[in-house]
């Protein structure tokens, strides 16, 4: 829904942008049953024709044929993934957010009418995710306002003493009947670290997500790094472990 072309596919769906950009990926494919080479085919053209290297996160309960599939047209290993879950409707659910945000800290949800805001939001959230003094580029800021304004997309401003120095988005979807949240997107600018923002940030999400009657709450996390230490002292659990394929090619960009 936030990238600009995207089919179904493999029970899944395919999506593409701008060259470069993280909606450059096929997600949720082979968990219908078998699939069948011609269908990778027509994955690798979607995206090779528009000069993407093709990128498939594959769900660790995806069918065999797809494993198979990928590794027959070439995909090779680019990185795991882990998801965590938290049930919100477990009476002990919250019990390891903390209670109060940390000292000079302020939590905002994003005005998406308000331009100004959303700017302010997009480089405070974004910057982390780029070497320091590095520009953001215009293909991340346009998907970025796609999430911001996005009608089930809440974005949260974070700032210390006055000053924005990270954020995250959060979305509660219902998925088979069942309200779920996704957090996402979560980023701290270096010199506000380790003061306890992203926690803040993660817990805020919770919250919310528990007063919107969400189920469950989940997080996507590289093995190892801050977000998954702290989405796991906050009481997540490992779901399961995806892993990001992609082919590499003459030509092709890659996507983050």
């Amino acid at each position: 829904e936030i990238a600009r072309e995207s089919e179904p596919i493999m029970g899944g769906h395919m999506c593409r942008d701008a060259p470069g950009s993280w909606c450059n990926q096929a997600s949720a494919i082979g968990l219908s049953g078998p699939v069948t080479s011609a269908e990778v085919d027509r994955l690798i053209d979607y995206y090779v024709s528009a000069g993407i290297e093709p990128r498939v996160e594959l769900c660790p309960f995806a069918d065999e044929s797809l494993v198979h599939g990928l590794r027959d047209h070439g995909f090779t290993l680019r990185q795991f993934e882990n998801v965590l879950y938290l049930p919100l409707q477990e009476p002990a659910a919250l019990v390891h957010l903390p209670q109060t945000l940390p000292e000079g800290v302020t939590i905002e949800v994003v005005n998406r009418d308000d331009e100004d805001q959303v700017e302010t939001f997009i480089r405070a959230s974004s910057a982390g995710f780029f070497p320091e003094g590095e520009p953001i580029p215009e293909h991340f800021y346009d998907s970025m306002r796609r999430v911001v304004h996005h009608p089930r997309s809440m974005s949260y401003l974070a700032l210390l003493e006055g000053q924005p120095v990270g954020g995250g988005g959060a979305e509660v979807a219902d998925i088979d009947g069942r309200l779920t949240a996704c957090l996402f997107g979560v980023s701290v600018l270096p010199h506000a670290r380790r003061r306890g923002i992203q926690q803040a940030l993660i817990a805020t999400r919770v919250r919310d997500a528990k007063d919107r009657d969400a189920r469950i709450a989940c997080i996507g996390s590289k093995p190892g790094i801050p977000t998954e230490r702290n989405a796991a002292r906050l009481g997540f659990r490992v779901a399961y472990t995806k892993a990001v394929l992609a082919l590499a090619g003459d030509g092709l960009t890659p996507s983050p």
